[in-house]
Formats: C-alpha cells, structure tokens, sequence
C-alpha cells in the first residue's frame, strides 16, 4: 500500500516496537500513535524497583519520548490521547485528548490495537480505602513510593503470590517493611507445578515474609487510626499500613468488543498468525491478545514483554506486506525475589495434563550451578517434562540462588528447535569452574532422561510413595537417613548393597532413592542387573521434601 496511514493504539512493548520496525519497513508511510498515558515507552518490569529504591531516578524508567519518535522515526506520538471508538466500516476511530477534553476522529488504512491489560481490582468490600494499590504504570509507581515515603509504613499485606507479588514483597521488604503474601491458591508462584514452587515457599518464609496461602481476601476495613485491616475468607484479619493488589490483570478489550472483533473463550482479542484480528484492516497485540501455546495448541493469555515485542514486530511485517507468522509462545518467564531465581518454559505437568496429554514423563535433579570445589556453589532445582517414546522436550522449570536463567534459556531454545532429550546430552556448553561443570546441569537433565527412554532407569510413581506397592530402599549413608527419610524406606547404604543383596526381596519391585537421585541410580543398574526389578524415585530425598512439605 503506498503511502497507507497506520494508526496504533498503545505504546510500551508491543505499541512502540510496531511503529518502530513500520518506519523501517515503510519510510513513506504515516504513522501515528496513541497512547492515553503520559508515557508512550517505559518500563513496567522496573516499576516494583523503583518502588523498592533499587532504581532511584524514575527518568530510568523512560524508554523513548515523543521527541525521540518523532527525530529518529518520523512517527507522531500523541500521549494522554484515549481511542474511545473504532468505526470498523469507516476504518476511523474516535479519540479523546484529555488535555483539551475535545474529540475528533482519525482515519486509518490498517490500525494496530496495543491496549495492554489491567490490573484485576475485584468489588471486595473497602477497596477503595486509602492505601490499597496496584502496580501497572509509572504513576502507580510514583504514589506507591510516595506513600511509603511519607508514612514510613511497617506492616504490608501483598495480595497475591505470582511474579509481581513476590517482586514488589521483596521491594518492600527492602525498605524496612514487615511483609505478609495472601494467596488464594495452595502454593507461590501458580504457575509452576506445586512441587517446584515449594522450594520458592521455604525460601520466602526464611526471609522473614509471612504466608497465608489456599486463603483469599474477604475485604477491607479501616481503624480508627487510620491503619487498614485485611479480612480473608478464612476470617483472619491482618493489619496493615499498606496494601499491594498482585491478583493478574485482565486484557483490555473494550474497544475491540464494541467494534464487533472477535473475542477467544480466555477473555483475549483473537488473532491469526499474522496478528490480524476478525476485521481484515485491524491487527491487535501485546497483552490484549489471545496466543496458541507451541506445546499444547490451546489458547493463552501471556502478558510478558518478549511475546508482545514478537507481535508487534510481526504485525508491522505483515501490514507492509511481508509474509510472517507469530508461531506462539512457550511462556518463558523469569522472576528474582530475595536472592532466588524461578524460571520455567514450555508446558508444566498442570498444562500437559489439562491438555489431555499422557505421553509425557518427568525427571528431576539437583544439580550445582558450577562444580563444587569451586566457592559458592548452590544447587539448581530442576525439573524436565519430555514426551514418550522420542524424547521431544516439552517443558522445563527451575528454581535456585544462580544461573538458573542461562538454563532455562538453553532449553527454551532447544524446545523451540523441536530438539529431544538426545540433543540435550550431546549439547556443547560452556565450561569454566565459575560457570560449570563437564556435564552441565542441562547436559545431566538430558542423561537422565535419555536414560529413562533406553531403559537403563525405570522410574518408580512419586505419587504412590505414601501407599507404596513396592520396598522403599534409601541408599544414603545411615546418618543421612537418621537425620529425616522417607517414612516405611529401608537403608541400606550404596557402599554395603552388593554384599547385602540377599536381605532384598526377589519378588515385586524395589523403589530406590538417596539424597538428590545420582546413588539411587547407580543402586538401581546394580539391582537391574543382579536380577531384581528396581527402579528409581527421581531426585531424591530432595524432591520428596518437596512433593511432600512439613506441614
């Protein structure tokens, strides 16, 4: 299209990278954006730190202004300018300035829909009190640091334990603020499998964060004093000077639904692989959007910056003319919360299975992030999900105090490129005794997959360890297994098993672990090969402490 007017709505990441990469594409273009807040770029993952005082000076936060757009991409910027109405049949839209309070409407060839999600405030009772936040932009950023600032608060309630909850405890916490997290589900983090977000939940309470999980917020109430109390549905009631909203946000789809598009069952604009929305002249992006997980096929809501970079780059692609497609997402994500990393890509166990797959299987271990001899090695807990009989890798999740990110990174890629278990044994890796070992834990994750599919491990049900059909066998040295074990587990340490094989039953099957899993399996090819049917419960007496948490 020569010379075609391409309207945006909406900056930050999927808004601003479009209009960006159109220009390049298409100088002749006209291209305008819209955003209805003071700032068309900024970077909402900062905001819990500059809450915290990690960043200091909010210009930090300012990706690109106006001026910026408008000198180095031609591109008019008009901020605090809201698209109120879209007259799919005219391809205009109606906007509101809210400097000036006038209305005018703006023509378009093809229109780009970056309206972003907001923060879920649900009708509890009190809602509205002074105090209760939430965090989605730089002004929410600046009352909130504003607030602490001026009322040196000592106690704060954060509602809900995901990402941003966990970032802006941790942000509080740094500033001399006793934290308490309310979450409605059984565990932090909900989109991790439980067993690896229990290693998040011990790490958070060593801290000195207090936990209400599987309880929800009844409402709010205020003292006289002024301070607020929280009332869950378990009826605690908990004191507050501050109150922090981290429940999700719901995509923003107004505009999209008053101009007839249409809307997928999870709430979301739904697009194709173009980023095309139900009308022909109309894109949609960003946090609005409805996406297709690359695992399971089904549709998703992702409101992470790396995707809505994707679409918007794709969208500008495919308005230009270019042939593209946005294949999905795998849902990588990161999040850093007092000293400890949680990653995961891919699917979980939870997706799999609500996706009615079976042929999957799980491995898990500990290993360190670099070799142990070398100064400050901590282990990274792992957990692997591949498909049967092949091996494709279909998930990752990992939680630790080191390079957890770069392993997560790895196996993002190696899902994207469809590689199986194989690939990652073969894989070639950086080795420095800082930065790893010989075999790297993505190497391992790999041989102990790999293993399970030629048979040299079986895997015993984690699940059935508390009704077990088989003898539990700990090989641990007795101290280890003094210390806590597997309750109805018999030890019998790896260095005596070959001489004491005759106290172990030929009939039925023997489930072996130890502490992280690498002894249970050696003990399971001696077992295998003397005749007895072992196998392996998968990481160890670690990963049971974890399927299995002190009340």
């Amino acid at each position: 299209m020569a010379n075609q007017r391409v309207v945006i709505v909406g900056g930050v990441a999927g808004g601003a990278t479009c209009a960006a990469r159109l220009r390049r594409l298409d100088e002749d273009a006209e291209i305008v954006l819209l955003d209805r807040g003071p700032y068309v770029s900024f970077a909402n993952c900062g905001l819990p730190y500059y809450v915290g005082n990690i960043i200091r000076d909010e210009a930090k936060l300012l990706l690109a202004t106006p001026a910026l757009f408008k000198e180095r991409f031609n591109i008019e910027v008009r901020t605090r300018t809201e698209a109120v109405a879209i007259d799919p049949a005219a391809r205009s839209i109606t906007v509101h300035d809210h400097v000036t309070g006038r209305e005018s409407k703006e023509h378009y060839d093809a229109l780009v829909l970056s309206p972003g999600a907001a923060p879920i405030r649900p009708r509890w009772p009190g809602i509205h009190l002074p105090g209760i936040f939430t965090l989605r932009s730089i002004p929410d950023s600046r009352e909130i640091r504003e607030w602490v600032d001026s009322r040196h608060p000592q106690k704060a309630v954060v509602v809900g334990g995901g990402f941003i909850g966990l970032e802006m405890a941790e942000n509080l916490a740094h500033r001399g603020i006793q934290v308490t997290i309310v979450e409605l589900a059984n565990q932090l983090m909900p989109p991790l499998d439980p067993e690896m977000a229990e290693y998040a939940r011990r790490h958070v309470i060593s801290r000195g964060v207090q936990l209400l999980l599987g309880d929800g917020v009844a409402g709010f109430e205020q003292s006289s004093s002024g301070a607020l109390r929280v009332r869950t549905q378990a009826d605690a009631v908990l004191d507050a000077d501050l109150v922090i909203l981290a429940i999700g946000v719901r995509p923003e789809t107004k505009l999209a639904r008053d101009a007839g598009l249409e809307i997928g069952d999870r709430g979301g604009i739904r697009v194709d692989g173009s980023m095309r929305t139900s009308d022909p002249h109309i894109w949609a992006i960003g946090d609005a959007v409805e996406v297709k997980s690359r695992l399971t096929g089904q549709w998703e809501l992702i409101p992470l910056a790396g995707p809505a970079n994707r679409q918007g780059r794709t969208a500008a692609d495919a308005i230009c003319g270019r042939d593209t497609r946005f294949d999905g997402v795998l849902g990588t994500a990161v999040c850093g919360f007092f000293g400890l990393t949680v990653s995961l890509t891919g699917a979980t166990e939870k997706a799999l299975r609500n996706a009615g797959f079976a042929d999957y299987q799980a491995v898990y271990l500990h290993p360190n992030q670099h070799v142990s001899y070398y100064p400050g090695a901590h282990p990274i807990h792992l957990k692997l999900l591949f498909r049967k009989p092949d091996g494709l890798l279909l998930g990752a999740q990992a939680v630790g105090e080191a390079d957890v990110a770069r392993r997560i990174d790895v196996l993002a890629a190696a899902i994207q490129m469809k590689a199986t278990v194989f690939d990652l044994e073969d894989a070639e890796l950086c080795y420095a005794p800082q930065y790893g070992a010989a075999k790297d834990p993505v190497n391992l994750a790999g041989m102990v997959a790999a293993n399970v599919l030629r048979g040299d491990m079986e895997l015993a049900p984690w699940r059935e360890v508390e009704s077990p059909r088989a003898l539990l066998l700990d090989v641990r040295e007795p101290q280890e297994y003094r210390a806590d074990a597997i309750p109805g587990s018999r030890n019998i340490p790896l260095g005596q098993l070959r001489s004491r094989m005759h106290e172990l039953p030929r009939s039925g099957e023997i489930w072996v672990s130890c502490g992280i899993g690498q002894r249970a399996y050696y003990a399971a090819r001696m077992l295998m090969q003397h005749g007895f049917r072992a196998r392996v419960l998968s990481g160890g007496f670690q990963t049971y402490e974890a399927l299995y948490p002190t009340p």
